[in-house]
């Protein structure tokens, strides 16, 4: 695959995952400037650097779901659930095309003429709020790609630490935070809104940006490998010099051992990943499944900071998606049936 296409999946599945928390967000806090801001900034970042590997049907949808988030940050539309649904509904959409994008290097035949002519009709004041119902009782969308967790920085290059189940990607952890900017790419002249000034910035480096660089997993898998061998044999001359009361290798040998340790520490940092990045999915789930029940749904995250093995996280994060599923499904009653029984209509 092409270095320059396969940069390009791995940064914007990076930013539809910071997308999809974002937008939940956003329909919580909708006269939240920065937030709009930052939302409009990544789908502008899609958008050009789709029209700069000449990809027309993900930058069509793109460019359609950029003209309403223009609309809500010049105040010319109001964020509301059906918009908000529509535009997750569009990030589907890309997740799907990038999908096959992946496998084989090329977009997928069709168009998404339907989704694109609702999201202008949306963008253009033309549709009415009784559409919204059917929108919210329509089946969840199609299950979204396996993204990294990552966390969140679109342009600059991070470091990785995501599954080696999958082999042709490279993932990323974070290291740093990192300026949010849209690369140098060209936007089409059709785009309502100028682009951000976040993108003035692009023109110079930043300096947090230069602290993170994207690995390949199998070289840090292979660097783990190494770093146990090395820990392997420090610990056999320890044995040795053990066995000898006086030995001209006993300084040496114990600047060895105090070398060895923070190197064999350090590795395992690289695998170290915030609990956060398991939780990637779980507002937007929560968001659907609240609509999909008809169900208010609060859903709090405690304790994201906490690091794990980036292994522990993989195993766990399907187990954790049901359990959230089943506590909305089943654990939660209707706002009718909480209300009859004197109980607040939120759970």
């Amino acid at each position: 695959m092409d270095d320059l296409l396969s940069e390009f999946l791995t940064e914007t599945n990076e930013n539809i995952a910071v997308l999809d928390v974002e937008l939940v967000r956003l329909e919580q806090n909708p006269n939240d400037p920065s937030l709009l801001s930052n939302i409009f900034r990544l789908v502008h970042t899609i958008k050009g650097t789709c029209g700069f590997l000449g990809l027309p049907r993900l930058e069509a949808v793109a460019h359609a779901s950029e003209n309403v988030l223009g609309r809500f940050r010049d105040g010319e539309l109001n964020v509301s659930p059906y918009a908000v649904t529509l535009i997750l509904e569009s990030l589907d959409a890309i997740k799907s095309i990038l999908l096959v994008l992946e496998k084989t290097e090329a977009e997928p035949p069709g168009n998404d003429q339907d989704l694109i002519d609702r999201l202008n009709a949306l963008a253009e004041g033309r549709e009415a709020p009784a559409a919204a119902a059917p929108v919210a009782a329509a089946p969840p969308p199609p299950p979204a790609p396996e993204p990294v967790p990552e966390p969140v920085a679109p342009p600059p290059p991070a470091p990785v630490a995501a599954a080696p189940s999958v082999p042709a990607a490279t993932t990323t952890r974070e290291v740093a935070p990192v300026a949010e900017a849209a690369p140098p790419a060209p936007a089409p002249a059709a785009t309502q809104a100028p682009p951000p000034p976040a993108a003035a910035a692009a023109d110079g480096e930043s300096s947090l940006a230069n602290q993170t660089i994207r690995v390949n997993v199998d070289l840090l898998e292979n660097l783990m490998t190494m770093v146990s061998e090395l820990v392997l044999t420090r610990n056999q001359l320890l044995q040795i010099l053990r066995s000898q009361k006086e030995s001209e290798f006993a300084v040496p040998l114990q600047r060895l051992n105090h070398v060895t340790s923070e190197l064999q520490e350090g590795v395992m940092k690289t695998r170290m990943q915030p609990i956060g990045n398991a939780w990637a999915k779980l507002p937007r789930l929560v968001r659907d499944l609240a609509h999909e029940l008809h169900k208010k749904i609060d859903l709090q995250m405690l304790g994201a900071e906490t690091e794990l093995d980036r292994q522990v996280l993989e195993l766990i994060k399907d187990p954790l998606t049901h359990m959230v599923r089943n506590s909305a499904d089943h654990g939660l009653e209707s706002a009718g049936g909480s209300r009859a029984k004197g109980k607040p209509e939120t759970g």
